[in-house]
C-alpha cells in the first residue's frame, strides 16, 4: 500500500533528524585532531570486548578505526539527511549503533536512581537503532534524492507494461513535478546543518589560513609566526602530591578562563572573546592535553561541572575537579557545596572571594558548616583567600582545613598598584603571605601565581614554589598547556631555594 503524504513527511523527518545527529557526531570527530576512540574501546565490557581492546592497543589499527568511525558517521548522516542511498545509509547506521551498544550496553544499571545516559537495557543507541531499522524497511527515501532520481528514470519508461499487475503499475507511476521537487526536501536541511556548523566553529579568516600554512602574517618587521609546543615536545609527566587520600599533580589547571572570568583589567572585549573561544569541544581538548601532560585536576566554579561530567562519560576522561564553593548567603553557599558533591568533586573549598567576605562580615559559622558538609562527603575540605587577613582570621578561630588556597605572586609588574585597586593585584603583601603560610602545617595550593597573565610562567612558577607553595593553580589555554608543564618540570627539577617544608 502506498504511504499517505503525512506518513511520508513524518518518515522523512525521522530520517533527517537521525541524519543530522549522525552527521554532527561524525563532523565533530573528523574536525577534532585530538579525538580518539581509545578510551571508549578500552572500557568495552560486553560482546566482542576482546576485539575492542585489541583495536585500542594497536596505534595503527586505532587510527584506521578512528578514521572509519568519524567518516562513517558523517557519510551515513549526510545520506540520511538528503535521502540518498537511504537503505544503505540506514543499514550502515544500524551497524555502527550495534557496535556501540555491544561495547557499552545498558544491561545492569539499577533503575532505582536513573542517571542521564545510563538505563536498564534500553538506551539511546538502541532506540536510534530501531528507528533506523524502520527507515531501512520503509520507503523513507521517497521524499529524498532516491525518489528524485527514481522519478527521473521512470519518466523515461512507459507508465504501464502490458503484462504488469496493477500494484506494479502503481509503483512505476512516473512522479509529477511537485513530487520531484519534494525529492529535494533534504537539501535545505543539509544547508542549514552546514550553516550551523560554520556558525558554531566560526568562519575561517585569511589570518587563520596563513597561520595554518605557517606563513607569517606580518604587520611589522619584528612580527614572527605563531608557534607553540605540542605533545611531541613534552619533557615528562608532572609529579604528584597527596592531600589526604586525594593525589593531585603539582600543577593543577585553573578553570577561570573556561568560565569566562578573565581578570582582563580594562580590556572589556576579553570576556566575550574567552567565552567564544571556550566552546565545549575546546574545553575537552584542553582537558585531554592537560591529562596527557600529567595534570590530573582542575580547580573550577561548579558551573563547569556538567562539562566535566560529560568529559568523563563521553570522552573517557579521568581529570578530577576541585570545586570552588561560594554563595551570597548561607543557604546558597551550602547548596553549592551539595551540588559539588553530587557532581563528583574530588575536593572542595570555600572560594577565595567568598571566604574574604565571610571573614570580613564575621560569618565564621558559615565556613564551619561548609567544611563539615564537605568532609561529610569524604573529600578534602579547604579554605581560600585573596587576603592574608582571611587566612589569619580562620586560623585564629581554630579552623584546621585539609588545605589552603592562597594567592601568591610578586609585585614586579607595571600595573601592580595596590592603591585604588582595579582588579590588578591579588596578593597585596606577598612577603607577609610567605611568612605566615610558612607556619601552617597544612598543604597550600597557590593561585593567581601569574597575577592573571602579568607575569611569565617561568618567573611566577619559581617564585611560588620557592616561597612555600606545595601546588600551584594556573589558568591556561590549550596551546599553552605543554609549554607550561615543561616550565614547571624545569623549575621542580632545579635546585629550589625553599625554606618551607613540603606539606603535600
Amino acid at each position: 500500500m502506498p504511504l499517505s503524504t503525512v506518513q511520508s513527511a513524518f518518515l522523512a523527518l525521522l530520517r533527517i533528524a537521525i541524519g543530522w545527529h549522525f552527521a554532527y557526531e561524525g563532523l565533530a570527530k573528523v574536525l577534532d585532531p585530538g579525538w580518539s576512540s581509545a578510551a571508549y574501546l578500552k572500557t568495552a565490557s560486553w560482546i566482542g570486548s576482546g576485539m575492542f581492546h585489541w583495536m585500542a592497543s594497536d596505534p595503527a589499527i586505532l587510527r584506521v578505526v578512528d578514521l572509519l568511525n568519524g567518516w562513517g558517521l558523517l557519510l551515513v548522516g549526510a545520506g540520511l539527511m538528503v535521502g540518498f542511498l537511504t537503505r544503505l545509509a540506514a543499514c550502515g547506521g544500524v551497524a555502527l549503533l550495534a557496535l556501540y551498544y555491544m561495547a557499552h550496553p545498558a544491561l545492569f544499571t539499577s533503575p532505582a536512581e536513573p542517571v542521564e545516559g545510563h538505563y536498564l537495557i534500553v538506551n539511546k543507541n538502541l532506540v536510534e537503532l530501531f528507528a533506523l531499522v524502520v527507515v531501512a524497511v520503509m520507503p523513507a527515501g521517497r521524499l529524498g534524492l532516491d525518489g528524485f532520481f527514481g522519478g527521473l528514470l521512470t519518466r523515461r519508461r512507459p507508465a504501464v507494461q502490458p503484462a504488469e499487475s496493477e500494484s506494479a503499475a502503481v509503483r512505476r507511476q512516473p512522479l509529477t513535478r511537485r513530487q520531484l521537487l519534494a525529492g529535494l526536501v533534504g537539501l535545505p536541511f543539509l544547508g542549514a546543518f552546514v550553516m550551523a556548523v560554520l556558525k558554531k566553529r566560526g568562519y575561517r579568516s585569511a589570518e587563520e589560513s596563513q597561520l595554518a600554512t605557517r606563513v607569517d602574517a606580518v604587520s611589522a618587521p619584528s612580527m614572527n609566526s605563531l608557534t607553540f609546543q605540542t605533545l611531541d615536545d613534552l619533557k615528562g609527566k608532572l609529579p604528584t602530591a597527596k592531600i589526604n587520600q586525594v593525589e593531585l599533580s603539582r600543577v593543577v589547571i585553573g578553570g577561570n578562563l573556561m568560565n569566562g572570568f578573565a581578570h582582563a583589567r580594562d580590556l572589556i572585549y576579553v570576556s566575550k572573546l574567552i567565552k567564544a573561544y571556550h566552546q565545549d569541544w575546546r574545553i575537552f581538548e584542553t582537558l585531554r592535553l592537560a591529562e596527557a601532560c600529567g595534570i590530573n585536576a582542575i580547580v573550577t566554579n561548579p558551573i563547569l561541572a556538567p562539562r566535566i561530567v560529560e568529559y568523563w562519560e563521553k570522552h573517557g576522561g579521568k581529570i578530577q575537579f576541585v570545586a570552588q564553593c561560594k554563595g551570597r548567603n548561607r543557604q546558597e553557599f551550602l547548596d553549592t557545596v551539595k551540588y559539588s558533591l553530587d557532581q563528583g568533586a574530588s575536593a572542595a573549598y570555600v572560594q577565595g572571594a567568598a571566604a574574604d567576605d565571610y571573614v570580613r562580615q564575621g560569618h565564621f559559622d558559615w565556613i564551619a558548616e561548609g567544611l563539615e558538609l564537605i568532609r561529610a562527603g569524604e573529600i578534602p575540605a579547604g579554605i581560600g583567600g585573596h587576603y592574608i587577613e582571611t587566612i589569619r582570621g580562620c586560623v585564629e578561630n581554630g579552623f584546621e582545613p585539609d588545605f589552603w588556597m592562597k594567592t601568591l605572586h610578586h609585585l614586579q609588574y607595571w600595573s601592580a598598584r595596590t592603591d585604588d585597586q582595579h582588579d590588578n593585584v591579588w596578593c597585596e603583601d606577598p612577603q607577609e603571605t610567605i611568612e605566615f603560610m610558612e607556619s601552617l602545617p597544612q598543604p597550600w595550593i597557590a593561585f593567581k601565581v601569574l597575577a592573571a597573565g602579568a607575569l611569565r610562567p617561568r618567573d611566577g612558577f619559581r617564585y611560588a614554589f620557592e616561597n612555600g607553595a606545595d601546588l600551584i593553580c594556573v589558568g591556561m589555554y590549550d596551546f599553552q598547556v605543554v609549554e607550561d608543564c615543561n616550565i614547571a618540570l624545569d623549575v621542580l627539577n632545579a635546585k629550589l631555594q625553599r625554606d618551607r617544608p613540603w606539606r603535600a
